[in-house]
């Protein structure tokens, strides 16, 4: 089998990274202790991850394991749909949705061991006007809160941190009007806090945006929060993680296989949590059965 190794040495909290050179250090030891012939490289900045996956395809990967946060998996990810490699995933950023939810631990040597020596999934993608995610994609509020999470995270990141920026945004922020238009015909327009486009149920860190999401049904769940004040929105958050947030008064949920978003004004837009920018028309689909990626064994 031949492994290729994505780290981004930059994803999760400080005190959590490793040196580079004890990251290649730790992950070779691994490959030395099972016989693996493998190959480690760093990323050093957005879009690297892609390139250096696309080359690992071309090289021949059996298997590409990205070592990072969603955004790293989502960049090693994109290029694997319709390759012959599988994803292996060592989650170290600070959300995790996608590999909480295939339970794949968080320690790192012992999630690449599960790349090494998992079964392979095969799961759903969506796509948001042609960039493919593998978790969720959102409009509104939580791609605001990720647009000012990224411009800050090179100071402090971590789930301490992003709660912190969710909370001081509540009272700024402004909901918008939207308009969707699912496979089942248009909706009457609403004004909405977030719209969340789920491959998985978890935004991550176990909160559950989409209780009744599946990864491998050949759907997507669109999740519509209305608005809510500061006081309203903080005291229902802990029905996010008791996954009942369905019975939210207003909240919508449609599963869709595609559908059509129209913002107003543009409203801000990401996908497995990196920032898109504002869009006005937002175009969603489900990619069936994309992605080949590497769990644990099911019991």
């Amino acid at each position: 089998m031949r492994v290729v190794v994505i780290a981004n040495p930059a994803a999760g909290p400080a005190w959590r990274r490793r040196h580079t050179g004890e990251l290649a250090r730790r992950v070779q030891a691994i490959f030395d202790r099972r016989g693996v012939q493998g190959d480690l490289s760093f990323t050093t900045g957005p879009g690297h991850a892609t390139s250096l996956a696309r080359q690992a395809i071309a090289d021949g990967a059996d298997l590409v394991v990205a070592w990072g946060g969603d955004g790293t998996i989502n960049e090693v990810a994109a290029p694997l749909v319709g390759s012959r490699s599988a994803l292996g995933i060592v989650p170290v950023g600070s959300g995790n949705g996608l590999a909480r939810e295939l339970g794949i631990p968080r320690r790192p040597e012992a999630a690449l061991a599960v790349a090494l020596d998992g079964v392979d999934r095969t799961i759903d993608m969506g796509e948001l006007n042609g960039r493919l995610f593998c978790n969720c994609a959102g409009v509104g509020f939580d791609a605001h809160v990720a647009e000012v999470f990224a411009a800050s995270a090179a100071r402090v990141r971590g789930f301490a941190s992003y709660a912190a920026t969710t909370i001081r945004e509540l009272g700024a922020y402004q909901p918008g009007l939207y308009r969707i238009e699912t496979d089942e015909g248009e909706e009457p327009p609403l004004r909405a806090m977030l719209i969340t486009v789920a491959n998985t149920r978890q935004w991550g860190n176990g909160a559950l945006i989409a209780p009744n999401a599946v990864m491998d049904d050949d759907r997507l769940d669109v999740v519509v929060i209305p608005p809510r004040g500061p006081a309203a929105f903080i005291a229902n958050l802990w029905r996010l993680f008791a996954g009942s947030l369905a019975s939210l008064e207003g909240v919508v949920n449609r599963q869709v296989r595609c559908a059509t978003i129209t913002a107003s004004p543009p409203a801000p837009v990401h996908v497995d949590g990196e920032p898109l920018g504002r869009l006005s028309t937002i175009r969603i689909e489900v990619k069936r059965a994309a992605l080949r990626v590497r769990a644990p064994a099911r019991a």
